[in-house]
């Protein structure tokens, strides 16, 4: 499993859209965070800066790597639909909240849950869970 450092997620996603602003070659995967950033112009200053902020819940600051991360993760899970289900899941809960992203930001509460869940519990996250809770939020 690939379990990147705070720093190589951070530097990824500045690299990602640094590539995109200068119009440079992408790798598969960093297209699709640049294409997740755009969709974001609140965060582009955040991937601009070479200064390290603290995210934490006390700063009362959405960390905007992790939220790309999310989105990230979302992308790649729908791609392979895995967990099994969450492809059609995530496309009807954008049918049904009227887009894509929209249904991301839904579906990422079902995500946190999950990984909220396993870390609490000392379980492995719990796929057909998360599926149920994204079902749910198209329901």
């Amino acid at each position: 499993m690939f379990n990147p450092s705070r720093d190589q997620v951070r530097e990824f996603f500045r690299n990602a859209w640094r590539k995109h602003v200068e119009r440079l070659p992408l790798e598969p995967l960093e297209a699709i965070a640049a294409d997740w950033i755009a969709e974001h112009p609140e965060y582009h200053d955040d991937l601009a800066a070479t200064v390290e902020v603290d995210y934490s819940i006390d700063a009362g600051r959405t960390n905007p790597f992790l939220h790309l991360s999310m989105h990230l993760s979302l992308a790649e899970q729908v791609q392979v639909d895995q967990p099994r289900g969450i492809k059609a899941a995530v496309e009807t809960l954008a049918r049904r909240a009227g887009s894509l992203h929209e249904a991301h930001h839904a579906a990422m509460d079902c995500l946190g849950e999950m990984l909220w869940t396993a870390q609490r519990s000392s379980q492995p996250p719990d796929g057909e869970a998360y599926v149920d809770c994204v079902r749910r939020k198209a329901g």
